[in-house]
């Protein structure tokens, strides 16, 4: 086995969105950089981004694009005044869009990768030992090694399976493949009423697709603030999701052209006959064989890198990002700028990572984000706060739109006027927590936002409006 020269100062594994920024930076930054990836595309060929962009958010968002478009040429152009006639549906085309933009964007990072002389390996990487990899390439050539000063491990996440819903891609499958349907079941199963299950609740829905959501947990995302997850499960449930919490799956098999499920609640068994079952019952680490044991990377009891502060793994030189960690929630934004933080300290520059002021967002329709403290996590905490609320149904421009469900919560301490927590559910909610998230990286407090100037007639006045209510200034509703 050979090692091939020179030693770099810096391999990253994993060409996700972590990984990708991370090997970005690196170069930006003087260092001598190689990144090393495995994925491959529906055709065998490479494609980097990872899962994120392949199989993930950038996949998910791009066939609801479509299938909200679809959606509303049936249901909400009526309303407009617009009529429509012999609408159809062409899912395989509907994929191929999805699988061009995937590609598009996957050549970009490539020619990244090219302008700041990145080299690429095509292969699959194992640590053997600190700033030494064992590399197997895609294509069955002799493995070798390769060596780097400093490693950066960024392999992501894949998802979890179930013993008793094993996936076959064809009548079970996982989330990759929920993405990849050329035809439209006429009633669909998802296990898992979390981020990911609603995500593609929300396309095959849309789509048309009679769709059960089986969610063991008896309460519905327990992650944003309750309040908008009682007001997002009261959405859904109107637009026709049918959300079973409780619901414990114990079996599922192929029975003919069906999947036959089985599942406990409350009430006891229940048996439950669907197209298509998906399996999106989360996503665990991707730290299996990447490294070897007498590497001794110091892993956690469920398969996570354990790392400082500083993203360091116990090994000299070693770093590891995005979902092998828990120092954040498994979300490409947080992968993004662990990347460029562990680059940057490799290159003597030290930033900071603000994980207390990172957003989350579940992309379905309408969106969910938040960014702070939720309001049943200040009152466990006994913090004095208040709440300003105003419904999107308030403004104008919702109004216009047609679109008015949804709205925006704003958490301030009662006492200093910080902002803590702000939560939307609405559409593009995705876009406007980047002004929540801005006010509190500069420490603003409701007051600043209630004294800011929106323009109006838009959605974002939900946010001024929020802030105004501390001061019962509400001049679009009763305050």
């Amino acid at each position: 086995m050979s090692t091939i020269p020179p030693i770099y100062d810096v391999i990253v594994v994993g060409a996700g969105p972590a990984g990708y920024s991370s090997a970005i930076r690196c170069a930006q930054l003087g260092l001598r950089t190689a990144c090393v990836d495995n994925w491959r595309n529906k055709q065998g060929q490479r494609i980097l981004g990872g899962a994120h962009l392949n199989s993930g958010c950038v996949a998910s968002i791009t066939l609801l694009e479509s299938a909200r478009l679809y959606h509303a040429l049936n249901h909400d152009l009526k309303k407009h005044g617009i009529h429509a006639d012999n609408i159809s549906l062409d899912i395989a085309a509907m994929i191929q869009r999805k699988d061009s933009i995937i590609d598009a964007l996957g050549h970009k990072i490539t020619d990244l990768f090219k302008l700041h002389k990145i080299d690429s390996f095509h292969a699959t990487a194992k640590l053997i030992k600190p700033r030494q990899l064992h590399l197997t390439p895609i294509d069955g050539s002799e493995p070798y090694r390769l060596e780097g000063k400093h490693i950066i491990l960024a392999t992501g996440s894949s998802p979890i399976p179930l013993p008793y819903a094993k996936v076959d891609n064809e009548f079970i499958i996982d989330s990759f493949a929920a993405l990849n349907m050329t035809t439209l079941p006429k009633k669909l199963a998802i296990i898992g009423a979390g981020v990911i299950g609603l995500e593609l609740a929300a396309i095959w829905g849309r789509l048309g697709a009679h769709t059960v959501l089986l969610e063991a947990q008896e309460s519905f995302l327990s992650l944003p603030d309750q309040q908008i997850s009682r007001e997002a499960y009261r959405i859904y449930t109107q637009q026709g999701l049918d959300l079973r919490l409780g619901a414990r799956v114990t079996a599922a098999k192929k029975v003919g052209k069906k999947v036959q499920v089985e599942y406990q609640d409350q009430e006891g068994n229940h048996s439950l006959k669907v197209d298509r079952l998906i399996v999106a019952s989360g996503r665990k680490p991707n730290t299996e064989n990447l490294a070897a044991p007498e590497a001794s990377l110091l892993l956690d009891e469920n398969g996570y890198v354990h790392v400082d502060e500083n993203c360091r793994t116990n090994l000299p030189g070693v770093f590891a990002i995005g979902d092998l960690t828990v120092l954040g929630p498994m979300l490409a934004h947080k992968g993004i700028e662990e990347g460029v933080f562990v680059a940057e300290q490799i290159a003597g520059k030290h930033t900071a990572i603000h994980y207390d002021t990172l957003p989350s967002v579940i992309y379905t329709d309408p969106e969910i984000a938040w960014v702070g403290q939720t309001e049943q996590v200040l009152r466990a905490l006994g913090e004095p706060i208040k709440i300003g609320i105003f419904p999107f149904s308030a403004t104008s421009r919702a109004q216009a739109s047609g679109r008015t469900e949804g709205l925006v919560k704003i958490i301030a301490h009662a006492e200093s006027d910080a902002l803590l927590g702000v939560h939307i559910i609405g559409p593009k909610a995705s876009e406007l927590i980047a002004e929540a998230v801005l006010a509190m990286e500069f420490s603003a407090s409701s007051e600043d936002l209630a004294r800011t100037i929106h323009a109006h007639p838009t959605r974002s006045e939900a946010f001024h409006e929020a802030a105004l209510a501390f001061k019962k200034m509400l001049s679009h509703i009763p305050g």
